[in-house]
């Protein structure tokens, strides 16, 4: 379980190397993340922890050196205890454009955190989710300024839309390069209000030349109000195709926010044909969650992450 979802508005490489198990994660074999984030950093970014919660001037490119769990037959893992780790930060002196360079020009996966996150939680669920479902490819954790409070729901919503000009150009510099691969999203939370803003800036500026490059995008617990959804996927064109939105109706941390917000239901706690009405696929884990929050089951629930895992595989080229 994922270190924000212990409150009740928790937060939210080829594989050509010798031994490569079957299957596995590209992370697996090369434990290291992209970074682009908007949060100012602490100590230049290069010790712990790394970047804080205070909004940054410019965005910041780096690598996240991890350590991934050891998998021997007498380790800490196999009796499911260890976890990944992260070791170190290496600052990038790129900016937005140069990041198709950075990512080696295959396809992309980019994770966006919600709510309560520091940045080093941000990039350890990053990890969880794109070794859990096996991707092949470079992984991108965009992590946005979040104080990790509790009661500090206005400022991390006013900063996740404070970033989604930064996550646009993320998102322009990884589709307008040729010969990139696909960019495939997955948001979770208060990140999934984010990036719908950006893919409705990106496309804006690109119209439907932009479809073919964004592959799957996937909002899991989509903590957004359903009237601002539903404008916004009226706003993007055939961009709302490639939206898979993971619900559920016992979400408690949403039921919470939907209290804060007036008493209007996220999307990600509604009724599965209310979402589908706008034209989107919508998976409905209602009955997926054994916990009493059921607000990450994205990191959590194996069926949900082969949701995540088969979205992907179907928009790839």
């Amino acid at each position: 379980m994922s270190a924000g979802s212990a409150l009740a508005l928790g937060g939210c490489a080829g594989l050509g190397a010798t031994g490569a198990r079957f299957d596995a994660s590209s992370l697996s074999v090369d434990p290291t993340l992209l970074v682009t984030t908007t949060r100012k950093p602490v100590n230049g970014g290069r010790t712990k922890p790394w970047f804080g919660p205070e909004r940054a001037t410019s965005m910041t490119v780096a690598r996240a050196k991890l350590v991934a769990p050891d998998e021997s037959r007498l380790s800490l893992a196999s009796v499911g205890l260890g976890d990944w780790r992260l070791d170190r930060i290496e600052p990038v002196s790129a900016a937005a454009g140069d990041l198709a360079a950075q990512t080696g020009g295959g396809d992309v996966l980019i994770y966006v955190h919600g709510f309560k996150q520091t940045f080093e939680t941000a990039v350890l669920d990053a990890a969880h989710l794109s070794d859990g479902i096996k991707f092949r490819g470079r992984t991108m954790a965009f992590s946005w300024p979040s104080k990790a409070g509790l009661f500090d729901y206005a400022y991390d919503r006013d900063s996740a839309m404070w970033s989604r000009d930064d996550f646009e150009r993320v998102l322009s510099a990884l589709v307008s390069a040729p010969g990139s691969g696909r960019v495939h999203i997955v948001a979770h939370s208060m990140g999934t209000m984010l990036t719908l803003e950006s893919l409705r800036q990106l496309y804006a500026r690109y119209g439907d030349t932009v479809t073919g490059k964004i592959g799957a995008v996937v909002f899991a617990a989509p903590d957004i109000d359903m009237d601002v959804f539903s404008s916004a996927i009226h706003r993007i064109g055939p961009l709302a195709g490639k939206i898979t939105v993971i619900a559920a109706t016992n979400d408690r941390a949403l039921a919470l926010s939907g209290q804060i917000a007036g008493g209007m239901t996220r999307v990600g706690a509604a009724e599965k044909d209310v979402i589908q009405r706008l034209g989107v696929r919508v998976v409905d884990a209602s009955q997926e969650g054994w916990g009493i929050i059921n607000h990450d089951l994205f990191l959590s629930n194996a069926e949900v992450q082969r949701v995540i895992r088969r979205s992907i595989d179907g928009t790839t080229a």
